[in-house]
């Protein structure tokens, strides 16, 4: 393997990412069958649920017959290009996993959409009424990958003012 670390660790995330992603969503519609069912309630603050986002986050841009799909699917192709740039530039091992984390999850996410057309979500927490929208491993991923992103550069950028 490439001598690179941060080639390597990168390579290594977005792997176990995509991995974990596509393993969870095959047992939920194959194994646990989730489209065809009603919510499983797992606790009074978290239930599975089905959701086939055709969008981005929260549903947004949600058009299935139209060409927005492909217009996501290469948006986030793009992104990940220009985050692997910055992964395989920084020196530091936190942003090598920030990077890699958002990667993982936008691809874990495109393969949904080239499969399906629309990204497989389920995993539904909420108080009462009151619910965070469902998601799945990749859309987790990228969310923890931006969080480290952006708690490394506010706490730990030594360029900041």
């Amino acid at each position: 393997m490439n001598r690179n670390p941060a080639l390597r660790t990168m390579l290594i995330v977005i792997a176990l990412i995509v991995l974990a992603d596509q393993f969870v969503k095959f047992a939920m519609l194959e194994w646990v069958n989730v489209d065809a069912r009603p919510a499983i309630i797992i606790t009074s603050w978290f239930k599975l649920v089905m959701v086939w986002n055709h969008g981005i986050s929260f549903g947004m841009l949600s058009a299935p017959e139209t060409y927005v799909p492909y217009f996501l699917i290469a948006v986030a192709l793009i992104i990940s290009a220009v985050l692997a740039r910055l992964c395989l530039h920084s020196k530091r091992p936190a942003e090598w996993i920030g990077y890699s984390l958002v990667i993982g999850g936008a691809l874990g996410n495109v393969v949904d959409r080239l499969r399906f057309g629309a990204v497989a979500d389920f995993f539904y927490f909420h108080i009462g009424d009151l619910g965070w929208p469902a998601f799945n491993i990749a859309d987790a991923a990228i969310c923890i990958g931006v969080a480290i992103l952006l708690f490394h550069s506010l706490f730990f950028n030594r360029h900041a003012a």
